[in-house]
């Protein structure tokens, strides 16, 4: 790991001798600076990019309140949340490395261009030198993309595809979220103890790269243990009635209906499922299961009793009592009202792990700021020892593996933590052949000016 970030320290620094900058597009534009948006006044920008509109809105809506809550915290407001907690002890609610934090919004409207364009904007107009944000991995992609040729730090809000670290990794990104390999490799051994390893998956994908990763890690590690995979038919992420994709299942041989999609998709599709009698039904001898391999707090407020007793994984819950989870949730309780999902959680997280790289690098620059993060271990964010991994700036973590309750004691005790997966049986090689094989680089860190 040393050697790496080593061999790319020198990369960084000739591709610098010789202007780095010279190869973005033409709509940045490019000043006296030493990097992008170099802060030269009394605060910083941070571009807070969720998506205000579209089927994953709720999640958006709750990214935005938790990013709000991280600056509060970050400028010495509130109870200060998990400052408290972070391991790392450069965060004093004096803003980001002095300067205080100010933030511009967008609407990503989970659609890739629309996301790109007010990324954009944030960079040039209002001069972020931070984008983070977004629920969906086809935009977490595409804004990873453009922050590397505009040399800003893109900070990944909720994004799962195995796509974002994997073969489209960028030097200028960092995710804090799991992943689909993750999702899979912990769902497996859980799914094979409560239904056994003789079974027929029917599977419903999201039709973008979050969906394909997603199945592909499901499938792989179902497969496995013994499952058999009897069809896969993909759905357009615009579908709100899913009766149509429903109505195949139960004549196609399968006793496992798996659900690759998420927020609004999910919701709907497991409602249209329950409606069809799939939740009552027997096939092969078997009670007729549902699984549901990325589950939110806020996708199961939207399903209410129909997620009972179905499976599935998750970064974070707001259930756990670690010292970490319970400041945050109190701190998010109390300015909201209600507790945070898990898309709350790790938009929170990733401002303050940025706001820590900048500290302890001593500077702004994004190079500078990459460096303090690879292969950076802390703990006290709420999912106990972690590390940001140099080769591919993905988080490794514990998988929290959960069951939607069946008695619930209000609307927000929703779903029960079931087991929670070591991060050992979750890690895997960085050239792994769902992260894009040995091909898939991170490239070389771009300060833009």
């Amino acid at each position: 790991m040393i050697d790496l970030k080593m061999n790319r320290r020198g990369l960084m620094k000739g591709a610098a001798a010789v202007g780095v900058g010279l190869s973005a597009p033409q709509f940045f534009v490019r000043g006296a600076n030493a990097f992008t948006n170099e802060p030269t006044g009394s605060s910083v920008t941070l571009g807070f990019n969720v998506p205000q509109t579209g089927p994953y809105a709720d999640e958006g809506a709750d990214e935005l309140r938790a990013y709000e809550l991280a600056v509060e915290h970050l400028n010495g407001g509130g109870d200060g949340g998990m400052l408290a907690t972070f391991s790392s002890k450069t965060l004093e609610g004096n803003g980001i490395f002095g300067k205080k934090v100010e933030y511009v919004t967008g609407d990503t409207q989970t659609k890739s261009d629309a996301a790109r364009a007010s990324a954009r904007s944030m960079i040039e107009k209002d001069g972020a030198v931070m984008i983070t944000g977004g629920s969906s991995s086809g935009v977490a992609v595409a804004v990873q993309a453009l922050c590397q040729e505009a040399g800003v730090i893109f900070m990944a809000g909720l994004t799962h595809s195995n796509d974002t670290t994997g073969k489209d990794r960028k030097a200028n990104g960092f995710r804090h979220f799991f992943n689909s390999y993750m999702s899979g490799a912990a769902l497996a051994p859980v799914l094979s103890k409560a239904y056994g390893t003789d079974r027929k998956a029917y599977h419903l994908t999201a039709d973008y790269n979050w969906g394909y990763t997603t199945e592909q890690a499901v499938r792989e590690s179902t497969e496995a243990m013994g499952w058999e995979t009897v069809n896969a038919v993909k759905t357009p992420l615009t579908q709100t009635d899913f009766s149509s994709y429903i109505a195949p299942v139960l004549q196609s041989g399968a006793d496992v209906l798996v659900l690759n999609h998420y927020g609004g998709n999910m919701v709907n599709s497991l409602t249209n499922a329950v409606q069809f009698g799939l939740r009552a039904a027997q096939a092969n001898g078997k009670n007729f299961e549902i699984v549901v391999p990325l589950y939110s707090r806020l996708m199961a407020r939207g399903a209410g009793s129909n997620v009972a007793g179905i499976y599935g994984s998750t970064n974070w819950h707001w259930s756990l009592q670690d010292e970490a989870s319970k400041a945050f949730v109190k701190s998010f309780g109390t300015k909201y009202g209600f507790p945070p999902s898990q898309a709350a959680h790790t938009c929170y997280v990733q401002t303050l792990l940025y706001a820590d790289a900048v500290n302890r690098a001593g500077s702004f620059n994004p190079c500078a700021v990459g460096e303090a993060l690879e292969g950076f271990e802390f703990d006290g964010l709420g999912n106990g020892p972690t590390l940001y991994r140099a080769e591919d700036h993905q988080c490794f973590k514990d998988v929290l593996v959960v069951r939607g309750k069946e008695n619930p004691e209000n609307e927000f005790d929703l779903l029960e933590v079931v087991e929670v997966t070591p991060v050992s049986q979750v890690m895997y090689s960085p050239d792994h052949p769902q992260m894009g094989g040995a091909e898939a680089t991170l490239g070389t860190c771009n300060p833009g000016a």
